[in-house]
């Protein structure tokens, strides 16, 4: 079985998000596909197969079980599709969230994912409230995780999580978000903390800004910024909001060209 490992919404390895893809005729058992993820110790690893009609069949698994939706583990499948399988023209992938679809550009790869309009809260879940020394000025959620706004960039990079607390929400998790200084490269700065699901802290996520690009889009006025993802590795998301779908650029590297042995009973 072949596998690859990509660095997502990066130009540079040793920075982005790392997944791993690999390129399948039919799904093994969901058991396996948990094992090797496991085994690969990444926030995700995507499992892609070839339909009759062309497109493609695409699915995540996080440490501890198969996620909804994730973002760069889609990019780096596009760009093993694009880079080392002879992919041309638009990539279309059936999930569990849908049709997302990805373009190649001169210069990296253009995401069309949903768009999650954030759903306002009133208050924050009871575990979470105590992590946060000042109230946010904005809390909010989507299916999956819950959103605070912490009014500024610096506030974000200083947030010291309570991870244990994190992971009495589930599967989900707790995205902090803040707005970067006039001036800056970036209009908007998050982190993202999913320890339910394995992830302490995700590198760089893409599935998070299907909800913080129409909230940002209505803060600041406008339907096309530059998201950065303030984790110790970083990356860079330039995002257009639609109508009903939101848009994220980004560049992918290849780290990783590997085979996985398995056992003859699997």
């Amino acid at each position: 079985m072949r596998m690859y490992e990509v660095d997502a919404f990066t130009d540079r390895l040793f920075a982005g998000n790392p997944a791993a893809v690999i390129v399948l005729d039919a799904w093994p058992p969901d058991a396996l596909m948990l094992a090797i993820t496991q085994e690969n110790n990444l926030s995700e690893t995507a499992f892609v197969r070839p339909r009759a009609d062309g497109g493609w069949d695409l699915r995540w698994f996080a440490p501890a079980h198969e996620v909804d939706f994730c973002g760069h583990a889609t990019l780096a499948t596009a760009h093993i599709l694009f880079s080392e399988q002879g992919a041309r023209g638009d990539l279309v992938f059936h999930t569990r969230v849908g049709v997302l679809r990805v373009s190649q550009m001169v210069r990296g790869y253009r995401l069309d994912i949903p768009r999650l309009d954030p759903e306002p809260l009133d208050c924050l879940p009871p575990a979470l409230a105590p992590q946060f020394a000042e109230p946010p000025q904005a809390i909010f959620r989507n299916f999956e995780n819950v959103f605070a706004d912490l009014g500024g960039a610096e506030a974000v990079r200083r947030f010291t999580p309570d991870l244990a607390a994190i992971a009495s929400l589930g599967p989900g998790g707790l995205v902090v978000t803040g707005a970067e200084a006039p001036g800056a490269r970036a209009d908007f700065v998050s982190r993202y903390f999913a320890p339910g699901a394995g992830i302490p802290e995700d590198p760089v996520t893409g599935s998070i800004h299907a909800t913080l690009v129409p909230y940002w889009a209505e803060r600041l006025g406008r339907r096309r910024m530059q998201a950065y993802q303030a984790s110790a590795r970083g990356g860079w998301l330039d995002c257009e909001l639609g109508d009903e779908r939101v848009y994220l650029c980004g560049t992918a590297v290849t780290f990783m060209k590997a085979t996985i042995a398995l056992p003859a009973t699997c």
